[in-house]
């Protein structure tokens, strides 16, 4: 299963993905496939800001502490004013969880049950 993803300025979107460590191979004008490791999701460009705001995506990964690394490296809040991103926690739910905010608003959870 693969969502579509929301992008308001697709190139920037595009650019904070592959920050991140996404490869994207472009689909068309409209779409391009962002895939992480045997995972992907289509960016598109398309924007409805109640759905970007209330889309939630979910990335588990083997090391959390590794990724907050990675992703607190890339000043994303400076480079693409984002939300700033928020370090990893413990949620109530079990899983360790880091948050990031894409340019659209959409809210990326990397998270870990270790």
């Amino acid at each position: 299963m693969r969502t579509f993803v929301p992008a308001k300025n697709f190139e920037e979107s595009r650019k904070f993905y592959e920050a991140l460590g996404f490869a994207s191979t472009k689909l068309n004008d409209k779409s391009f496939e962002m895939r992480l490791g045997s995972e992907a999701f289509f960016l598109q460009n398309f924007y409805v800001k109640e759905f970007a705001d209330n889309l939630m995506m979910q990335v588990l990964v083997s090391d959390l502490d590794e990724w907050w690394d990675h992703i607190s490296g890339l000043s994303l809040e400076r480079n693409f004013h984002v939300v700033p991103a928020r370090p990893p926690s413990l949620q109530p739910w079990g899983l360790r969880v880091a948050y990031v905010w894409d340019p659209s608003g959409v809210l990326w959870h990397f998270a870990s049950d270790s």
